[in-house]
Formats: C-alpha cells, structure tokens, sequence
C-alpha cells in the first residue's frame, strides 16, 4: 500500500502524523537508510530495576527522519579516512581520541574478513565527522530509543518483551561483532538496534535529563539545538559526557534494553563500540 502510495505521499503522511504507528512503514532509501515516521512516543522506563537516569517515563514527539539500516561498517569507514587523511589513525589529531582510535587496523586497512562487521574503535569527534562526510547526523538520544522500538510500545527489546541469542549479538556467545544485519530487523527495518555495538548519540549525557524534555518536541540533551552541535562538534569539550545506546556483544541481556543510557567521555574508543547515522527528512 505505502509503495503504491509514492514517496512524497510518504513523506507527507510521516511528517504531519501525530501518533506512533504499530506497524512497519519500511521505505528504503538507494544508500540504505529507512525512513522513520514522526510520531511519539513514551521514552524512558519505571519498572523494577530501572535507573535513576531513565526516569520518569515521558512523552516526546519526532518528526520524520532517515536512520542507517545498519551500523556503520568497516568498509563504509576506509571509505571516508581514504577521502579525509586528517582522521585517518596515523593523522588524527592528539585532541581527539585516547590513544586506540581503529586499534584493529593496520594503517587505512581494517582487519581480515570484517569489512562488513561494523568498525570500533571510533570516538563520538570521529563518528561526527563521518556523519558531516556523508551528509548525515548522529542520532539524539530520542531519536534512537523511538527508532530501537520499532513501533513497539512499553516494551523492553526491539523485539518485545523478550529477547535471545537467536535475536541479537550479545553476553560474548558469539565472541566478537557480526556482520551487520545477521539477526532479524526491528519493526522499522532497522538491524542490530541490540547487540553487536554500542551506538554513539549527539547528546551530551545527563542524568537529569528526562525530566526536563518531558512533552517535548525533538529534544537534544547538552546544546540549545540539534544544529548548534553538528557546527560546534570539534570544540566539544574532551571532558564532557557523550550518550551511547543498545548493547552490544560482549555485555549482558540487560544493556539491550532500548531504555538504557551509557556515557563516557568524547575521545571514548572501545571494541564494543560504533555507531550509525540518520539524515533529517525535508518536505
């Protein structure tokens, strides 16, 4: 029906909507990102266990956006340092990482048989300038929990209440990461929102946050607007907190819960750790 419909009418209809939809409006773009309809959303999680951090649950509204299908790759990544010597592991400046910045590499070459395993050991300054490269976004924090949900509401996992090892990359019965897109889609299409890597977001942590953006429309945690960010992104403070979310292989089913919040500091590069992107949608 959605095809039939055409993509302006499309865009339209996830623009201008004004609830969340239950079912899955996949519209792929030719570069692999999947459409996201504006809605909203009850973002957080106040049952038992829940952290300080994801409290109080509160309604935030979206407007329509792309997201990456999958996680940023290896291949996708030699892509960009080819183009951008300056981020490239030998030439990146002391300002931004920690001293692991693409550990697994060797140079501009990302390890054996993994060039469709999402690339690690990139910091939030790098995975910023690859977004600014392809035209792109870091994902908010809201932006991804609505998107990891898949229409889903309340639930804990992209894929309900449940989750498995059949379902996501995760608590090391793999090992290492996956190649993106080996475990079944969300209900927006999306891979890997639990599991395999962790995902950086645009916010800065804060674990106040969730009581200030209740009711709100688009809300970014750290700056007055989305955009100061994305101009601002290299002055960010290497102190600060950075938001990153969904799992990943090494760690236990309870960080899959697409409520919870991880943090660390900008310059942050782990082999647990990726990301991928999304592009706001324009009528």
């Amino acid at each position: 029906m959605l095809k039939q419909l055409g993509i302006f009418a499309i865009l339209a209809i996830c623009l201008f909507s004004s609830v969340t939809t239950e079912t899955t409006p996949i519209e792929t773009t030719p570069e692999g990102m999947v459409l996201i309809p504006a809605g909203h959303f009850q973002m957080g999680r106040e049952d038992e266990g829940a952290l300080h951090d994801t409290q109080p649950v509160h309604t935030v509204h979206l407007d329509a956006f792309f997201m990456d299908e999958h996680e940023v790759t290896n291949l996708e990544y030699k892509e960009f340092i080819l183009e951008n010597p300056r981020w490239q592991k030998s030439h990146i400046d002391k300002r931004f990482h920690s001293g692991y910045y693409l550990e697994h590499w060797s140079g501009n070459n990302y390890p054996p048989g993994k060039a469709n395993h999402p690339v690690t050991y990139v910091n939030w300054y790098a995975a910023m300038a690859y977004a600014e490269w392809a035209g792109k976004r870091l994902p908010t924090e809201a932006e991804w929990e609505y998107a990891a949900r898949g229409g889903l509401a309340g639930k804990k996992y992209p894929s309900g209440n449940t989750i498995s090892n059949r379902q996501a990359n995760y608590q090391s019965h793999v090992g290492d990461t996956t190649v993106v897109g080996q475990y079944a889609a969300n209900g927006y299409g999306l891979y890997d929102m639990a599991g395999n890597v962790w995902e950086w977001c645009l916010d800065a942590y804060d674990a106040e946050f969730y009581a200030q953006s209740r009711d709100s429309r688009n809300p970014v945690s750290g700056a007055p607007t989305i955009q100061w960010i994305l101009d601002n992104f290299t002055s960010i403070p290497t102190n600060s907190r950075r938001v990153f979310r969904g799992g990943c292989w090494k760690y236990g089913v309870s960080f899959l819960r697409v409520a919870y919040r991880n943090m660390d500091r900008p310059t942050g590069e782990y082999e647990t750790l990726g990301f991928r992107c999304v592009r706001d949608v324009t009528p």
